[in-house]
């Protein structure tokens, strides 16, 4: 009998822990993160820059669930020849310099599967702050925005411990600081972010 009660209350728990396991998951992600900054000023073309954080995911019905981040991802971009006559510095030598701008986001996404739970359409907002850049410029600092507003799509794989991701962000807002740029196009940040992370 008490064999038979002990039985019982290992298959109870393993189910409820199965259950709550498919309702939230959580784990960490990491990869490369090409970005660039698309506006008069700066060179065309991606660079290799890197992400790093974690995620929340909720299973809310049958095929959708939503998935919340925290991630810390740094953009690379680099100037053109004619830089000195947008942003004022007053000094030529700023023109063709690199700039690497440091972001925390936080996507908020929609989960859809694709056909099965493995495969699924990421979909949703990002909302990132700029917490640090590298003064390869003068007053670098006054030149950017502290936030930003961002659209966000990809393809996540589900598999049973390890995760892979990759997708496509593109800013919605103007990051330049109309005040200390005389240029009148706008900055707007994007980026391609292949990841991998684990499952916990």
């Amino acid at each position: 009998m008490k064999k038979l009660l002990l039985a019982v209350v290992l298959l109870t728990a393993t189910a409820v822990s199965s259950n709550a396991q498919s309702f939230f998951r959580w784990g960490v992600k990491g990869g490369a993160n090409l970005g660039k900054i698309d506006g008069t000023g700066y060179q065309n073309g991606f660079n290799l820059g890197y992400h790093l954080g974690g995620f929340v995911q909720l299973n809310l019905a049958k095929g959708f669930g939503v998935q919340g981040e925290a991630i810390f991802s740094s953009t690379k971009t680099k100037t053109t020849d004619n830089f000195s006559e947008i942003y004022n510095t007053g000094n030529l030598n700023d023109n063709g310099k690199k700039i690497t701008l440091n972001y925390l986001s936080i996507p908020l996404l929609a989960n859809i599967d694709l056909g099965t739970p493995r495969l699924k359409l990421q979909l949703g907002p990002q909302f990132g702050a700029l917490v640090s850049n590298k003064d390869v410029f003068g007053a670098a600092n006054t030149a950017f925005k502290g936030g930003e507003i961002s659209g966000v799509g990809g393809l996540w794989l589900q598999l049973p411990i390890v995760n892979i991701s990759a997708r496509y962000i593109i800013g919605f807002n103007d990051v330049k600081d109309a005040s200390s740029v005389t240029n009148t196009s706008n900055w707007k940040n994007q980026s391609i972010q292949l990841g991998v992370g684990v499952t916990l």
